[in-house]
Formats: structure tokens, C-alpha cells, sequence
């Protein structure tokens, strides 16, 4: 009967020549991956370590190392594994000797041109940073281990109790049967069925049966499998399932056992500050509770296969999971290989979760433009998906500016939209335009709003935010249009917040923080909930709570200015030393109060809860609440942008070397490369005319949408004049 044994602890942890002791999970980028260094260490490290005493056959267990592995026993190679994001197992017996045996494993997460992602808005944080086990004294027939799957059973419930099972046997089958048991969740045998071991399909019936209703009622049955040979049971696997079954319509949206529901989702990346993405039990459990308390539904966990421990969560506390590979960014037909593995091996190891409702082939896979061969790669992706399991609906994400006649979006089964109106362009208003123009133009399509976000860093504050300004109260006034945007369309299925948690960026340098994308609702240290937090928490959270904003923004100007409250309650009571005043709303409640110079406590009550905050009316301005010149930004305010040129900015009519010797282009440019932009080929390239290019490549309608975008990017910076000022 099979053993399986974790070695997580007691590796030996070589890079670059020095060694040290680490236990698993373990990530070499964990602190120069945030900003810790002016980049970050992409390159090949090895771990080593003894083998505990294997019996019969044996097989090494790895269930995430980034991105590129190669087993070795003994100093003899094993084998190579290319996906960074997956489970994966060798079998080792024949490289194994009497007495001590050592297992070396090299990991490598340097660019490749061959290999996804490449060129993405995370770190790519390198190391074994999953589990790693030992699976010893494996039977000669045994459910199978190299298929890829979690554990060789495949599992396809339907919601009138009938279940059936498709296993995948290695070894010879001949006199064996196998044997397959459902238990209900209090551990009581329901269903039970023996079949002989070459015989690929079973089915059950269990009667009576419990559906799994997402967060309602996330009733979990367990399958297991049993090879018997003689009547003896030689290997044994189990895991658990849920009945369920959900459909999307084009004008009502999503159901789940025939039930409306509106997904309420929010987007996860795997990592901690200072973990990177070697993250235990402990912390995955932890973003599930605080993702319960905003009140969410659904998680896309963006933007790659995460720790079956998360999903095994998922599946208990009900939610729905959006699940992807990170085919992102840049499409390649030589990284199509590596993209069908990372397809197969996400769908074979996560078939039998509940929680997940979908496969998604890609993410803003255009941002780079439209290789040759993009449509045809995505979708045989999308057959793969169907081929694997055809109970799922496939899904992509497309960038802000695919154009909505796109053909990428008539491949996958739904449909995501990335847009963030009123951070990197135009104004939050205009995300209601573009709704209803994507409806207008596609009402067959089931879409979803599958990423918007704006930075809130919790040491900048505005009583006036504006965008762009990196305010905590910016990122609430962004999110609270957004979410009513989303509720007012019925027609849309869902949404999910970017992001959940602030999480590792290294090449970004922005709003005053290196390598972090801050637009997370919580700090990636899991310690503050930003004001964001409440705006969702209000329109979604059952419990009643009282949230009084600017809890961080201690020092406020003196005089009359609005005092913002977020709740689930009907009514409100603003307590400001001792003076009361009520108001009735919904979610967020505006009061206007005037603060004299000095120290204010501010109460907020309602249904029993109350939260309170103290800040200090000053004259003076706190410089620390502003950006300040020495902050990098990307985002502009691109609503005054038009059609109309406006000659003392930049366009696509100047030259390309205007363009790049402009000091904010060049600003721009350093804290984005990290380095200035310098070459000998500037000089002669920098003459050519821009406007034929332009011309040229409005010919079609996406080539004119990136021209558009151009234009209004450049029209945001002043030309330098001729004493060099602006």
C-alpha cells in the first residue's frame, strides 16, 4: 500500500556557490521580489537533501517549484519539468541503491523565450515553494501517478445523485477489480460499486443527495478508490467532490443549481511580504477568512495554477473559483507546447473541486499585440479545455483595448473584460459608456468585468482625491462607482475586484513603493484593511458593521469637509465630540462636518456596532499625505484627451526622438526599465516621422483603437520649450 512522505524540512540550499540549511516552502525572492533590491535574482539554485528509506516502488512528489526543474538521485538525472505552477511527480526506483540516497533538485526561474510568463505584472519568485513528498512501497498496479491528475480519478457528479468515475490504472490490471465508496460528510458509506481494474468508467448512485450550494451550503462528499487484487486491497486513493451544476445566460447572468446569483468576486496572487509565494497552510487560510469577511463570493486566482491546499479551501467554504493559466501578455507559438502542458496539468489535477466553474486560456493576452498565429493558439487551447472536460465552460481576459469586434472574443465559452476607467484612462464614468457599447454590440455574450482597480497606498491621503493621486481615498471613491456600475447591470455576471492584497511587482517603481502593485483592497502584509475594503464589505457582507473612513488620515484641514461612513446598515449615527447627527442611506453615508483646529473623536453607531477614529484639525498641511515629485506614475487623466491636437504637447505627429529626449518620457522610461534609455542607433532613429507609421497602422480597427491610445497617452506631456522648461 502506498506511502506518502513530506520532506519539507532539512534541505540543503545552494545558490551562486553559498549554502545554507532552509526547510520547504522556501522562495530566494521573498525579499529582494518586493523591492528589497534594484532587481531581483532570476537564476538557477539547487536543493539537496537525503532520501528517507524508500521500500518498492518509489516516486518524487513536487507540487511547486518556479519555474524549471530537474530531478537528479544519486547524481543521475531523472527528469524535467517546465511548468513553475503545478504538481508534478518522477518515479525514482530504479535510480535508488541500499543505503543512503540523495535527492538533488535544480530550480531555475530565469528568462526563457520558451517558457510562460515572461512578461507580467508579478514576480516570478523562484524556489521549491510547495510541498515536497515521498510516495514509497507503491503496488505493481496502482491508480496512476504519471497521468498528470491529482490522484488517477476523475470524478463527474450531476445533481439527481448519480456520480461517475473514470480511473486511470498503471500497472497490469489482470485479476484486479476496483472498488469505489461515497461517504457523506458525517463519514457514513451512501454509494458503493465494484468493477474489474481495466474497466475505465463506473457509476454511483447516491440517493437522497446534498448539493453543494457555494457559500450556503458547501456540502462535500468523499469518493474513495480501492485496487484489490484477490480481495486484498493493494492501493488506496480518495478525494472529495460536490454536486453542483451552473449555467450562464447572456441576459441573466450565472446560476448555480438553477439559483441566480451574481458573482462577487475579488482576484488573488499567492505571496506575502517578506514570503513571496512560500506560503503554508496558515496563510491561505488566512485570505480565506479575510475574503469571507468582505463578504465575497467568488475568487479568480490570478494568474496560475495555485496550492491544491487553497482550492481544497475553496471547495469547503463554498466559493467559486475562476481558475487560469499564465498564457499573458505576449503570445508565442514557440511557448505553445509549455502552454498546452500548463492547460493539461491545471485541468487533470483540479477536475474534481466544486468550486471551480471555469478554465480560463489567457489573460490580456494581446497587451503586446496581435502575434500571426494568436487566434489559432488560443483556440486550441480552448478545444484542449472542452477535450479534458467538457463540463466546464472555458473563459479568457482580454486588455482594456481588444478591440469588442475582436475574434479573440469569439473563442472561449465567457468572457472577461480588464478595464480600469478612472486610473490609467479617461474617468471612472466612462466604464458605464463602455458597458452599455459592449452590449450593444455583443448582447449574446456572457461577460465579465474580470479586473478594475485603482493604487491605494495607506500613507497617502486627500480630503479632494483626485485621481491619480495614490490616496487611500481615492481608491474608495474609484471602487464605490464601480460596484454600482456592476449591480446596475443585471446582464453581467460578475466582477472581480484587482486585487484582493497588495502583492510583488519587482519591476514596478510607482506611487512611491518599488516592486508592489498596490491596488489591493488589503496591505500585502494582511494587516490593514484599507477604507476600499468597507465600500465592498458594505455592498456585500451579511454581518452588520460600521466603518468610519480615513481611519489613517489623521491630520485634516480645518473648516467644513465631508466625513464619509461605509455600512450595511439602514441608518447612521456621526458622533463628533459629543455632537450627533443621522442620516439614512445606502452603503456609503456623507456627512458634512466643520472641524475647528485641535484633536476630534469621530463615532460612527448603527445596529449596535460602532467604530470609532480620533484626528487632528491643522492649518498645515501633512507633506507626507502627498506623492511629491520623487513618485513614479503611469497614470494620467486622460478625459481632456480628444481628436483635437493640441500643438504644445506630445503626439504621433512629432518625431520619435522628440518624443523620447522629453525629461518626462525619459522619467518615465528609468523607473520602469530601471535604466535610462541609451543607444548609438538613438540618434539616427530618432528623425523618423511618426505620423506615416500612425497612418499606416489605422488602416484597421484595432490598429486605430492602440493609435488612439497613443495620442491621448502623449497629449498628457508638455513639449519642452526652447530654454529647455516646460
Amino acid at each position: 500500500m502506498r506511502k506518502v512522505i513530506n520532506i519539507n524540512s532539512g534541505w540543503e540550499f545552494v545558490r551562486e556557490g553559498l549554502t545554507e540549511n532552509v526547510d520547504l516552502p522556501h522562495t530566494w525572492n521573498g525579499i529582494d521580489g518586493q523591492g528589497g533590491a534594484d532587481s531581483y535574482y532570476r537564476g538557477k539554485c539547487v536543493y539537496r537533501r537525503m532520501l528517507p528509506e524508500c521500500e518498492g516502488r518509489s516516486f518524487v512528489e513536487v507540487t511547486g517549484a518556479n519555474t524549471v526543474c530537474e530531478v537528479f538521485v544519486n547524481g543521475s538525472f531523472v527528469g524535467r519539468h517546465i511548468n513553475g505552477y503545478s504538481m508534478f511527480r518522477f518515479e525514482i526506483t530504479e535510480f535508488l541503491r541500499e543505503g543512503n540516497n540523495m535527492l538533488e533538485l535544480t530550480v531555475d526561474n530565469s528568462a526563457d523565450e520558451l517558457l510562460y510568463p515572461q512578461m507580467a505584472d508579478f514576480t516570478f519568485y523562484g524556489g521549491l515553494y510547495r510541498d515536497v513528498n515521498i510516495v514509497t512501497d507503491v503496488a505493481p498496479t496502482h491508480f496512476a501517478l504519471l497521468d498528470k491528475s491529482l490522484c488517477g480519478v476523475y470524478i463527474t457528479p450531476k445533481t439527481d445523485g448519480r456520480v461517475y468515475v473514470k480511473s486511470v490504472p498503471e500497472g497490469c490490471t489482470d485479476g484486479c477489480e476496483k472498488r469505489f465508496t461515497v461517504t457523506d460528510a458525517e463519514g457514513s458509506a451512501v454509494a458503493s460499486v465494484t468493477v474489474p481494474a481495466d474497466k475505465a468508467e463506473a457509476r454511483l448512485d447516491i440517493p437522497e443527495p446534498i448539493l453543494w450550494q457555494g457559500m450556503k451550503a458547501p456540502y462535500l462528499y468523499t469518493l474513495t478508490a480501492e485496487m484489490l487484487r484477490g480481495g486484498e486491497v493493494i492501493d488506496c486513493v480518495s478525494d472529495r467532490f460536490g454536486l453542483r451544476e451552473f449555467y450562464f445566460d447572456s441576459d441573466k447572468g450565472f446560476f448555480l443549481n438553477g439559483e441566480h446569483m451574481k458573482l462577487k468576486g475579488v482576484s488573488r496572487h499567492q505571496d506575502r511580504e517578506n514570503l513571496g509565494n512560500a506560503l503554508t497552510l496558515k496563510e491561505h487560510a488566512e485570505d480565506i477568512e479575510i475574503i469571507k469577511e468582505v463578504g465575497a463570493n467568488s475568487i479568480r486566482l490570478a494568474h496560475y495554477q495555485h496550492d491544491e491546499k487553497f482550492y481544497d479551501l475553496c471547495d469547503e467554504e463554498g466559493f467559486l473559483v475562476w481558475a487560469e493559466i499564465p498564457v499573458i501578455s505576449r503570445f508565442s507559438r514557440k511557448k505553445q507546447p509549455q502552454a498546452r502542458l500548463m492547460l493539461e496539468e491545471l485541468i487533470k489535477q483540479n477536475y474534481n473541486h466544486p468550486s471551480i466553474y471555469c478554465w480560463s486560456v489567457q489573460n490580456e493576452i494581446s497587451i503586446a499585440g496581435a502575434a500571426p498565429s494568436l487566434v489559432s493558439g488560443i483556440r486550441e487551447l480552448n478545444d484542449i479545455a472542452h477535450r479534458l472536460d467538457p463540463t466546464r465552460p472555458t473563459a479568457s481576459a482580454q486588455v482594456a483595448f481588444c478591440p469588442i469586434s475582436s475574434k479573440l472574443n469569439d473563442i472561449t465559452d465567457i468572457l472577461g473584460y480588464n478595464q480600469y476607467f478612472g486610473w490609467y484612462v479617461q474617468t471612472v464614468d466612462e466604464i458605464d459608456n463602455w458597458f452599455d457599447r459592449f452590449r450593444e454590440a455583443r448582447p449574446e455574450a456572457k461577460l465579465c468585468l474580470s479586473e478594475y482597480g485603482a493604487e491605494g497606498i495607506t500613507t497617502l491621503h486627500s480630503a479632494e482625491p483626485v485621481q491619480g493621486d495614490y490616496s487611500e481615498e481615492y481608491q474608495a471613491l474609484y471602487h464605490e462607482h464601480y460596484i454600482k456600475a456592476v449591480n446596475e447591470r443585471d446582464w453581467l455576471w460578475g466582477s472581480y475586484v484587482w486585487n484582493m492584497f497588495d502583492f510583488g511587482s519587482a519591476s514596478r517603481n510607482e506611487g512611491g513603493v518599488r516592486g508592489r502593485n498596490n491596488k489591493g483592497l488589503v496591505t500585502i502584509d494582511r494587516k490593514t484593511r484599507k477604507d476600499s475594503f468597507y465600500v465592498y464589505k458594505a455592498y456585500w457582507a451579511e454581518d452588520k458593521f460600521v466603518h468610519v473612513a480615513g481611519e489613517r488620515f489623521k491630520i485634516r484641514p480645518v473648516g467644513e469637509q465631508r466625513i464619509k461612513v461605509y455600512s450595511n446598515c439602514a441608518e447612521v449615527e456621526l458622533d463628533i465630540d459629543g455632537v450627533k447627527q443621522k442620516l439614512g442611506g445606502d452603503k456609503v453615508f456623507e456627512f458634512t462636518a466643520d472641524l475647528a483646529e485641535g484633536e476630534h473623536t469621530i463615532t460612527a453607531r448603527a445596529d449596535g456596532c460602532e467604530h470609532t477614529i480620533t484626528v487632528t484639525a491643522s492649518e498645515t498641511p501633512e507633506p507626507s499625505y502627498t506623492l511629491g515629485e520623487a513618485g513614479a506614475t503611469f497614470v494620467r487623466n486622460w478625459f481632456a484627451a480628444s481628436d483635437e491636437i493640441d500643438p504644445e504637447r506630445l503626439s504621433l505627429n512629432d518625431n520619435l526622438g522628440e518624443i523620447l529626449t522629453n525629461p518626462e518620457v525619459g522619467k518615465l522610461i528609468k523607473n520602469h526599465l530601471g535604466k535610462e534609455l541609451d543607444s548609438p542607433l538613438l540618434k539616427p532613429v530618432g528623425r523618423l516621422p511618426l505620423a506615416p507609421i500612425a497612418k499606416l497602422a489605422s488602416r484597421t480597427k484595432s490598429g486605430r483603437s492602440y493609435v488612439s491610445l497613443a495620442n491621448q497617452f502623449l497629449q498628457t506631456i508638455k513639449k519642452e520649450d526652447n530654454n529647455g522648461g516646460k
